[in-house]
């Protein structure tokens, strides 16, 4: 039997170019183990290796998405995401766990962060609310990226309008963490909520801007009005 890891390994490393990889290393101030593969070509690569496991488990699905995260290559933890996610509908509440160990063991960077907590966790907290509750935890972390994704695994649902009593539980928690990538995370789980609920997190930001990292409220801000931003910077 065909093993389907291999198989992505060999497709990624087909597709790669050295000055995608060399592109790609200037986002991170992280060292980063890239294949150099840009990121719409790996989506498809992706999307074409599933069909090849779709009829498995979703526990067969998640052990596959864990081999994929332990070769450490950022492609690889991009397909892992998108794979997870593919499983969407058959989301249980135990996967909080896998998706929890998935973060402390092996996301790196703020786009492993990013891709699984945007979709894949976001998506879960829709379908489980009982389980936000797990993110005032993560806030707490001595782990930045459990840190950023309290904030960035909000993002969706607050783009949906949903969840704004938590997301300000979290921004509280958050407030004056000195990482910046933990504040752009913050800011960024702001903006998404200010676009359904603009008032009330303008509210938030003119009662915490005193003690709010400039960082943060820039990306809170960012989709106000004019006259509501000129207030904030004030």
């Amino acid at each position: 039997m065909r093993d389907v890891i291999s198989d992505i390994q060999n497709s990624l490393r087909h597709a790669a170019d050295a000055k995608t990889k060399e592109s790609g290393t200037r986002y991170f101030k992280e060292a980063v183990k890239l294949y150099g593969v840009k990121t719409a070509t790996v989506s498809i690569i992706g999307k074409k290796h599933f069909e090849t496991v779709k009829e498995q488990t979703k526990a067969e699905i998640f052990d596959l998405c864990e081999r994929l995260w332990q070769t450490g290559y950022m492609e690889n933890a991009f397909i892992a995401c998108q794979w997870a996610h593919n499983m969407r509908s058959s989301y249980s509440p135990d996967d909080i766990t896998t998706f929890e160990r998935w973060l402390q063991r092996y996301v790196s960077n703020w786009a492993a962060c990013d891709t699984l907590c945007n979709h894949t966790i976001g998506e879960f907290l829709e379908r489980f609310p009982e389980y936000l509750r797990r993110l005032r935890r993560w806030a707490i972390s001595n782990n930045r990226w459990l840190r950023r994704a309290a904030a960035v695994s909000l993002i969706v649902p607050a783009r949906h309008g949903k969840f704004l009593p938590d997301i300000f539980a979290i921004a509280d928690i958050l407030l004056t963490d000195k990482d910046d990538l933990v504040q752009k995370g913050y800011g960024w789980m702001l903006k998404a909520a200010s676009v359904p609920h603009r008032k009330e997190v303008h509210h938030y930001v003119m009662d915490h801007k005193a003690r709010m990292p400039r960082t943060a409220l820039r990306y809170a801000i960012e989709k106000m009005p004019a006259a509501m931003k000129k207030k904030a910077m004030l």
